[in-house]
């Protein structure tokens, strides 16, 4: 019979899909995606108020021009320098496709974002995890082994950890010759952009998003700096796969939010308070944490019930707070899994977070 005796799922390329976090409905306190806890800039609801929604019948714009443009001018950039996609993971996705088409293995932490080695997977590409130190900080010794290229998150998710801009140059110049890739999704809530470095290194993609300090979850929208040519590569297979990949009402949204830097500001310190202040009591309750420089916090303890781990804490702590209406992030995964992220909320709901916490440990 030949290739009529084989089925379909012979084929299939198949992976570990990456798990987001709940997205729960109702009326609940919501600190494990990491999401803005407050509304996005009042110019981005006058922009989308004011869409036409007649030229929804055409396509966007596949260079994002006005977005590029934005974003380049906010930077200080040019717009050759800018490169655009469906929210941060997307840009990431088309970084891993373009610029890791090697035989020698992509080096990426091993605790840090865990969408890489899901992206290296489904595109077939080598990789190797390199150990974070105990104290989950950034060790630039070992990603002077020969490789295909590195991710980095800076800061680090889940952790929350910067590493200082002497780390990310001394990964850079000791790899001239493949792509650093630097995931900078939370580097406006603290810590050292790579981007001064950008203009002596053209094997260096810094990739950033709206979804966090700006509010724009919900509309999807990130991008990336890098050298024109590296940014002239990125296109080339983004066109390559799909030519207009982000829409009319978020390139509108986009830029009306880059314009803002008041109202992004003002949320932004907002935020960064609010974390200080849960440090200090988290601290108080006997938790232990890295210096977070993002909008969450990634906290253990060594447990409050006899015997109890600080695993068996963690897990006992989530399930306590989701019933009570109160999500956090668990990760029932090894090297992390005595540890709760704990994504900062507004005021409001920070303190209730706390009173519940107090109750149940």
């Amino acid at each position: 019979m030949g290739c009529l005796d084989m089925g379909y799922e012979d084929n299939v390329r198949r992976v570990v899909p990456y798990t987001p976090g709940e997205q729960p409905g109702g009326r609940v306190i919501k600190l494990n995606t990491n999401e803005c806890p407050y509304p996005p800039s009042p110019k981005v609801r006058e922009a989308l108020r004011n869409l036409d929604t007649d030229n929804l019948r055409k396509y966007p714009d596949p260079t994002c021009s006005e977005l590029v443009s934005a974003i380049a001018g906010y930077y200080g950039l040019k717009d050759e320098n800018v490169f655009t996609g469906v929210g941060s993971d997307d840009v990431l996705s088309m970084c891993f496709l373009t610029f890791f088409n090697g035989a020698d293995p992509v080096l990426f932490p091993d605790i840090t974002y865990s969408f890489y080695d899901v992206w290296a997977s489904v595109y077939g590409i080598p990789y190797k995890t390199v150990p974070l130190r105990d104290d989950f900080t950034l060790d630039p010794a070992p990603y002077r082994q020969k490789n295909g290229g590195i991710v980095i998150a800076n800061p680090n998710a889940p952790t929350g950890i910067a590493a200082d801009h002497g780390v990310i140059e001394e990964i850079l110049s000791s790899n001239p010759g493949v792509m650093v890739i630097v995931d900078e999704a939370y580097i406006d809530f603290g810590g050292e952009s790579a981007l001064p470095l950008l203009n002596d290194h053209e094997n260096l993609l810094i990739v950033r998003t709206l979804s966090k300090s700006r509010a724009l979850a919900g509309l999807r929208i990130g991008y990336a700096f890098g050298q024109k040519k590296a940014i002239k590569y990125l296109n080339d297979v983004k066109f390559s796969v799909n030519s207009y990949t982000m829409n009319t009402p978020s390139l509108l949204a986009g830029k009306a939010a880059i314009e803002d830097d008041r109202y992004f500001k003002e949320i932004r310190d907002r935020v960064i308070s609010t974390r200080e202040w849960v440090k200090k009591e988290l601290k108080e309750l006997g938790f232990s944490f890295g210096d977070s420089r993002t909008n969450f916090i990634f906290a253990s303890h060594k447990g409050t019930l006899p015997g109890e781990t600080e695993k068996d804490f963690a897990k006992r702590i989530f399930g306590s707070l989701k019933e009570r209406g109160i999500y956090v992030r668990y990760f029932d995964k090894p090297l992390i899994d005595g540890y709760l992220r704990i994504s900062i909320g507004t005021d409001e709901e920070m303190r209730e977070f706390i009173r519940v916490l107090r109750e149940i440990m």
